[in-house]
């Protein structure tokens, strides 16, 4: 019984992780470790592991992209809302 009342809960609070700036944040900076792995090692000829391209990645890309990615979230695009991560379907102020 109480398995039942509590997966809809999980379930909606994962959903709303999911859909949280934060978790976006980590989603997309994460994807830029990878882009960067990938390059490190293609460059280098062998694996350079996940631990070395994101310290390598926050020591020389890390600044930078979030000054790009600031600046784009911040800048208003045509037909879409100039609030980020505004709630879709909802009523902006």
């Amino acid at each position: 019984m109480t398995s039942t009342t509590k997966e809809p809960v999980a379930a909606s609070s994962r959903e709303f992780v999911k859909q949280s700036s934060l978790y976006q944040e980590f989603l997309a900076e994460r994807e830029e470790i990878l882009k960067h792995k990938w390059l490190e090692s293609e460059r280098l000829g062998y694996d350079i592991g996940f631990e070395r391209a994101l310290l390598d990645w926050i020591r020389k890309h890390r600044e930078g992209w979030r000054a790009a990615r600031r600046q784009t979230l911040a800048t208003p695009h045509a037909g879409s809302s100039s609030i980020p991560f505004a709630p879709s379907g909802g009523k902006q102020p």
